[in-house]
């Protein structure tokens, strides 16, 4: 079975700009996701998807094979889904089909190998993708609203219940950007993560930060550095 790791990594990042090759606990962001896919004995290649020259020099500087991305797949508003399929079908193309995509987002840093490990053990015949969630204090049923222009506030889901307490309402999970594994046969036919059989592995909170802002950065530079 070939198993092989994707990093998407554009050049246009606006909340962090240059992200991808800023420097967290002292090596490019791109740098630890390729080093970790790589320690993974199941993952036989790692590919890199950018639009950007800089970030194709860091990537082969690590070790990683660039898949050069079309600046049309690489803008604000363009589906990451849209990525996934243009690197698929490159790799089909060039190297050959495989059996596994592993999509390993370089916004959360704090994830370890065996997180990686527990979703691609995940991935079986009743599945088409999984992903990974973290269990959340915050609840639609409960302390989560939707807020129009006038300021009218109401709960995001219309419950017939009435919950008083947080500690009653159903559990609620975020999704995370640890890791995404799918079958690519899934991925090339389909338009969206939730048109298929999903299925979740559980991270705990403090591996599931994912880097957006400035302070998701530095909070994510400052724990990096005491793993």
């Amino acid at each position: 079975m070939k198993i092989y790791a994707f990093i998407f990594a554009r050049g246009g990042s606006k909340g962090v700009p240059g992200k991808n090759i800023k420097l967290l606990a002292d090596k490019p962001l791109l740098a630890h996701a390729v080093e970790l896919a790589n320690k993974i004995p199941d993952i036989d290649n790692v590919f890199v998807s950018t639009d950007d020259e800089d970030i194709a020099k860091v990537a082969n500087q690590y070790g990683a094979e660039v898949i050069h991305r079309p600046k049309a797949l690489a803008q604000d508003d363009t589906p990451e889904w849209l990525a996934w399929q243009h690197a698929i079908k490159w790799v089909n193309t060039k190297i050959g089909v495989f059996d596994v995509f592993v999509s390993l987002p370089t916004t959360s840093q704090l994830r370890n190998q065996l997180d990686i490990e527990r979703c691609i053990n995940a991935l079986d015949d009743n599945s088409d993708i999984v992903l990974t969630a973290t269990e959340t204090t915050r609840s639609p049923w409960f302390n989560m609203v939707s807020i129009d222009k006038k300021g009218n506030t109401k709960l995001l889901i219309d419950s017939s219940e009435s919950y008083s307490r947080r500690q009653d309402v159903p559990k609620a999970y975020s999704l995370t950007t640890v890791a995404y594994v799918a079958r690519p046969e899934f991925i090339i036919n389909f338009d969206h993560i939730f048109d298929g059989r999903v299925k979740s592995v559980m991270i705990p909170e403090e591996r599931s930060i994912d880097i957006d802002t400035e302070l998701d950065f530095k909070i994510a530079n400052f724990l990096k550095r005491t793993q």
